[in-house]
């Protein structure tokens, strides 16, 4: 019952145009799984180190800017990886779009063919396969442990961040990056 209470907050916060992408405002919003999500009172820049696409070339967090990104750190050994994946999909999903997308960065040792594998395995079909082969933006963006999911805002920084895995399609969590896109306009 109160997880609906917030719920409607959010949506009739957003529907008056507040904007309740700031820190402060979100904490309301978490609860359930979405406690774990620490939002920060202040953007930390994230990596502009390049990583790997799946065809071999590289980009880097920049091909984003403009969208909530939701980061999402793995590896294709992570078993806690492998029950969030599907969760991580059916959000990109529902939400994915020109304000917001998922992405996921496999960091370590994860072949091309051992994602792919992966991917197959567990049914999912609409997430990048980017690879952050030395680590090195896990490194600078102090990831340890996975999974690791971080929140980006429009201008590449950033703004939460939730250690181990969660139900990404859950209503609590659906709230969250629903009151981020929304706070955006």
């Amino acid at each position: 019952m109160v997880r609906k209470i917030l719920i409607t907050a959010a949506y009739l916060a957003a529907s008056l145009g507040a904007n309740i992408a700031s820190a402060q405002d979100l904490s309301g919003l978490l609860t359930g799984e979405m406690r774990g999500l620490a939002v920060h009172e202040t953007p930390t820049d994230a990596s502009a180190l390049p990583f790997e696409l799946a065809d071999g070339s590289e980009a880097s967090l920049a091909l984003y800017q403009g969208q909530y990104v939701l980061l999402n750190f793995w590896a294709t050994w992570c078993a806690p990886c492998r029950e969030e994946m599907p969760s991580l999909q059916n959000l990109q999903t529902e939400l994915g779009g020109d304000s917001f997308r998922v992405v996921t960065l496999a960091t370590g040792r994860n072949p091309p063919q051992a994602i792919q594998r992966f991917f197959d395995e567990i049914g999912v079909t609409n997430l990048p396969q980017h690879r952050d082969i030395n680590q090195q933006i896990a490194r600078e963006m102090g990831i340890f442990g996975l999974p690791i999911t971080v929140i980006l805002n429009p201008e590449g920084q950033e703004i939460a961040r939730l250690r181990g895995d969660a139900h990404w399609d859950s209503p609590e969590a659906i709230a969250v990056i629903e009151a981020l896109i929304s706070g955006e306009s």
